[in-house]
């Protein structure tokens, strides 16, 4: 019989609440795993199905899409019908769908099933965070949830890494060893896994919400893979801007009327939230489109294997894992703005100085500064911006404030995918001839490098000093450090988030 826990009841030190974090770290560890672990695949799927640039963009922007659609409705049907019930829908679902990924016998299913794949991670991300936040103890909450963040960390830390071995056997491999992971987390949950709902939760979920965001944000991403390729004129394309502007004015009056919106726009009504935000759009568009293309430029330019190039990026997220934290501390003595403004510079000069790799193919002299000083300066920015996200919130928007800026930094790497590389001349097969691919990366990496600059000038201008929540409040540091789960989205801020 299913247990409904409104009041958590469960300790770090106890059998129960071990298998309940190690439960959501394995559940949430697949969806995070496959954000990123694609990437080192894609010169290999390429040159396997005969695809082009915008369909390697579609693998990637697929899932990446119907993860930043779904986040928020996947977290709103938990809190509705059960945590537990729907975190398991969406484990078997994404293993479905991994498994059919893993049997793509071309390019267009592969993209179809990596959509699907979004849809399941949706489901499953915002319940494995939700069932720690239910189930354990105040006083446990922020270690556990401490503890999620940073196994997390590891395994997309390991992702790369994990990611080029396999594919020295298959490419498949990558989306088959999902499945036992996805096994063991059903059995382990049907034993273990404690129900819960949130008693708050009343009302219909916004479902025309939901329909309106998920059209919005797919007739754009259309719009910018295929516009290169079809041209901006053309009746597909024309046809999805119009769907576009359409389903952003219908979203937002249905959140501006509904009684229970699904993202309450008064939310934006604070400045510094609403600059945080944007800032946040403009790192992670740079990082995501930097990510998507270094792997590929390092194995088309540099012949790396899928497991060099993997292990190429991987002081980044150690970086971000040892100093993420450090950085929320600092921010909270000194306040925000100097991290946010400095950080993005800083990643800027990190972007720039990987315009090496088109020169050399030696690690050390023309790969690892930039990668090195790029990781820094996401260190840095991660912490602090989304404390600042956070802090800036009204208090009962805690949670919402949390999802909002996941998404943005999730929206802002779906965009990035679908403009950076026609903007760098890298369209069509370009992506398999070396120098074509080299002079492209230049451009792009520059590109993102500009970006990310503007937004630590909008910091410096737009961010006020203030200091952070934690700083101000000793009962509340202890719970409520910035931890850093993975470099393809933002950080937690730990006893910040609804139950």
């Amino acid at each position: 019989m299913l247990v409904r826990m409104e009041n958590p009841a469960l300790r770090m030190s106890s059998a129960a609440g071990r298998w309940v974090l190690t439960i959501t770290v394995l559940g949430s560890g697949i969806a995070a795993l496959d954000a990123t672990v694609v990437n080192i695949a894609l010169p290999t799927i390429g040159r396997q199905f005969h695809a082009g640039v915008s369909d390697l963009q579609w693998v990637i922007s697929g899932y990446t899409l119907a993860l930043a659609a779904f986040l928020l409705i996947g977290g709103t049907l938990g809190d509705h019908f059960g945590r537990r019930r729907v975190f398991l829908i969406g484990i078997v679902w994404f293993a479905l769908a991994s498994a059919a990924c893993g049997f793509a016998p071309e390019v267009t299913f592969l993209i179809i099933m990596r959509i699907m794949q979004g849809i399941g991670a949706a489901l499953l991300t915002p319940g494995s965070l939700a069932i720690i936040e239910a189930s354990f103890v105040p006083g446990d909450r922020g270690r556990a949830i401490g503890a999620w963040s940073g196994l997390g960390g590891v395994t997309t830390a390991a992702g790369p890494l994990i990611g080029g071995y396999l594919i020295t056997a298959s490419w498949r491999w990558i989306f088959f060893i999902n499945l036992p992971v996805a096994a063991v987390v059903v059995l382990l949950s049907l034993r273990h896994l404690p129900e819960s709902r949130d008693p708050t939760a009343a009302g219909r979920i916004d479902t025309a919400g939901a329909v309106t965001g998920v059209i919005f944000l797919s007739a754009l991403t259309y719009a910018l893979i295929e516009a290169p390729a079809l041209g901006w004129t053309s009746p597909g394309v024309l046809t999805m801007l119009t769907a576009t502007a359409a389903a952003l004015v219908a979203f937002i009056a249905r959140e501006r009327t509904a009684r229970s919106p699904m993202l309450p726009l008064g939310i934006f009504a604070e400045r510094q939230f609403t600059a945080t935000n944007v800032v946040t759009f403009m790192v992670y568009a740079a990082l995501t489109g930097a990510m998507f293309l270094l792997p590929t430029q390092l194995q088309v330019s540099w012949g790396y294997s899928p497991l060099a190039s993997g292990a190429a990026t991987l002081p980044v997220t150690l970086m971000m894992l040892a100093l993420s934290a450090r950085s929320g501390r600092l921010a909270s003595r000194i306040g925000p703005r100097l991290p946010m403004s400095a950080g993005p510079v800083v990643v800027a000069a990190g972007l720039a100085l990987l315009t090496l790799s088109t020169h050399g193919s030696t690690y050390v002299a023309h790969v690892l500064p930039g990668v090195i000083v790029f990781g820094l300066g996401l260190a840095i920015t991660v912490a602090p911006l989304t404390a600042t996200a956070m802090s800036s919130a009204p208090a009962e928007h805690a949670g919402m404030a949390s999802a909002v800026n996941n998404d943005v930094a999730r929206f802002g790497g779906l965009l990035a995918i679908a403009v950076l590389p026609p903007l760098a001349g890298i369209t069509g097969t370009a992506y398999l001839h070396p120098s074509q691919m080299a002079a492209g990366f230049r451009t792009a990496v520059l590109i993102a490098a500009g970006l990310c600059a503007l937004g630590g000038i909008l910091a410096a201008f737009a961010i006020n000093n203030q200091a952070l929540p934690a700083a101000r409040q000793p009962e509340a540091r202890a719970g409520a450090e910035c931890l850093h789960c993975a470099f393809d989205g933002p950080p937690l801020r730990t006893g910040q988030l609804a139950s």
